[in-house]
């Protein structure tokens, strides 16, 4: 059965983060990827120059009218903008009850502008983070939620997925998917956490500035693979694997100046000579 997946998130219009870099992930592995619009921006490979906000009645409308219709087999969330639309959404969800809710607390673009409202913390700690199966946080996202410091150990990254899984609901299993791409040196160790289990996904780091939207398409591919193995485990490495290889073929694209995408469909498109 091919699964279908959902991502409430926002617009950018570069392609490389949002909306449309979750599609085109989830393309890629093999899902029918659908979206709710939670907020527009106006951005590029090297800025975001403006936000829009999507009122929090017509986010609650697109996500109804979906899934009143349609089977939706796991849910990414990404960009929520503003508290009143983060609270919409654990709404909405807590009540049609998604078998996988894979949240990407995006809070800060690549190129540093901010993407959440800062009251808007707090409703994601509290109603939205609960609901969801896994989180994938990166160290100072973590820090945010946390009200800590972010890790530069691996260390220190361990305990900070401990105390990040507190945050889960004990209801089934609930995972933390820990990025550990700003760790210094050229190793990123990723933490998967459970409550019991802790599990380390080694990677080394890539040479490209060509990073926009990384963490939109970690997420994505997670949604997409998760209700096709029922193991979290290897989900978690089948989506970064697929996230490392876009980064190392990244360069094949010519998107922009800035922080360009990474190659979703390296499955599929031949490699450049």
């Amino acid at each position: 059965m091919i699964p279908n997946t959902l991502t409430i998130a926002g617009v950018d219009p570069s392609g490389g983060a949002g909306v449309l870099a979750d599609i085109k992930a989830m393309s890629a592995l093999g899902a029918y990827g659908t979206a709710v619009i939670a907020a527009l921006t106006a951005q590029n490979t090297r800025g975001v120059t403006g936000i829009a906000p999507v009122p929090a009645a017509f986010v609650a409308q697109q996500i109804d009218t979906l899934f009143e219709d349609v089977r939706i087999d796991a849910v990414k969330i990404g960009m929520l903008g503003q508290k009143q639309v983060t609270r919409t959404v654990a709404e909405r969800l807590a009540h049609w009850r998604p078998a996988h809710i894979v949240l990407d607390p995006v809070m800060v673009a690549k190129s540093g502008d901010h993407l959440l409202e800062r009251a808007a913390v707090d409703e994601l700690r509290e109603s939205l983070i609960p609901l969801s199966t896994m989180i994938t946080p990166n160290l100072p996202e973590a820090g945010v939620l946390l009200g800590a410091t972010p890790a530069d150990t691996l260390k220190e990254m361990r305990r900070m997925a401990e105390r990040l899984r507190r945050l889960l609901s004990d209801d089934g299993e609930r995972w933390v998917f820990l990025k550990g791409g700003h760790l210094p040196g050229n190793d990123t160790v990723d933490v998967l956490h459970d409550g019991d289990r802790l599990i380390e996904l080694p990677g080394q780091r890539i040479d490209t500035p060509n990073t926009h939207g990384t963490g939109c398409t970690l997420s994505a591919a997670l949604a997409a693979l998760l209700p096709r193995t029922q193991d979290v485990p290897e989900a978690a490495r089948l989506a970064k694997d697929y996230l490392v290889r876009a980064i190392a073929r990244s360069g094949e694209l010519e998107v922009g100046s800035g922080h360009g995408p990474v190659q979703h469909f390296h499955p599929w498109w031949p490699a450049s000579q």
